[in-house]
């Protein structure tokens, strides 16, 4: 599938910002099953941009303004060819041991709640692959996704003990629980082509990777109760949301903020044919 993004950031401040720093990581890499064919980042106004790449392989842009602005907007757009392996990824270009996808985090730690779902999963048996689907589908059918329910600081074990969440929470408790029955796992963020038709989404998404011995690296949506497919553009990873958040800031002055993020997700092949009958 040919995806086609285009993601929009626009901040507004009630009084000028003297200066603006951010960490992007909204660069998707190529690797087997995503091919990137034309990205690009555009600001509405005199700016500096650095690309380089973190601890865990992502790509990532600095971005910073040094004059004073009221208004500042990111446009993201790009093409990625994409194919479905079944979740398994392979063939990015810099990688870590998986051992290091093992250490809890502050968002991840687990407690009664996370630590219930991983004796349920662990005593359904099954090879480790087999455990994996087991965690995706129990969260997919006991959690219910709710927008106004977390926060971006709500910690794995909190959303598991309530029952309720968006993608962020259910990637957190998968790698949670996945890390307490000893499999590494990390997460995801990137972006999705709702195949219901919903291409205007207010945000990106967010999976988990968990390693499986002899295959490696497999993708579970939760959210979904599904590994990937083509469907999905895989943007960035690290051990929690903290590490692979597509846009972190920092900025001297301006006041109050007002932050409005615009996503949307189409595939090229639909385009063009709705182009063709109109």
């Amino acid at each position: 599938m040919q995806l086609v993004v285009n993601y929009t950031t626009a901040y507004s401040y009630t009084e000028p910002a003297r200066r603006v720093i951010q960490l992007l990581r909204v660069t998707p890499q190529s690797f087997a099953g995503q091919a990137v064919l034309d990205w690009r980042i555009d600001v509405d106004c005199d700016a500096q941009l650095r690309e380089s790449r973190d601890g865990y392989g992502n790509i990532i842009h600095m971005l910073y303004v040094d004059r004073p602005v009221d208004h500042l907007r990111v446009a993201v757009t790009g093409k990625v060819l994409t194919d479905d392996k079944a979740g398994v990824v392979h063939g990015l270009t810099h990688e870590l041991p998986q051992q290091i996808f093992l250490r809890p985090t502050p968002l991840t730690q687990d407690g009664p709640a996370i630590a219930a779902l991983s004796e349920r999963i662990a005593a359904s048996g099954g090879s480790p692959l087999e455990r994996l689907h087991g965690l995706s589908g129990t969260l997919y059918d006991t959690l219910r996704f709710d927008t106004e329910a977390t926060a971006v600081d709500t910690v794995a074990e909190q959303a598991c003990a309530e029952g309720h969440g968006v993608c962020q929470d259910f990637a957190h408790i998968f790698i949670a629980a996945a890390r307490r029955l000893g499999m590494p796992a990390r997460y995801v963020s990137g972006h999705l082509f709702r195949r219901d038709g919903a291409h205007y989404q207010e945000a990106g998404h967010a999976w988990a990777e968990a390693w499986v011995d002899d295959l490696g690296w497999v993708a579970f949506d939760p959210v979904n109760g599904i590994c990937i497919d083509d469907a999905y553009l895989r943007v960035a990873c690290g051990l929690d949301y903290r590490d692979a958040a597509p846009v972190v800031g920092a900025r001297s002055g301006g006041g109050g903020e007002d932050m409005t993020v615009k996503v949307q997700v189409s595939d090229a092949s639909q385009q063009a044919q709705m182009q063709m009958q109109a």
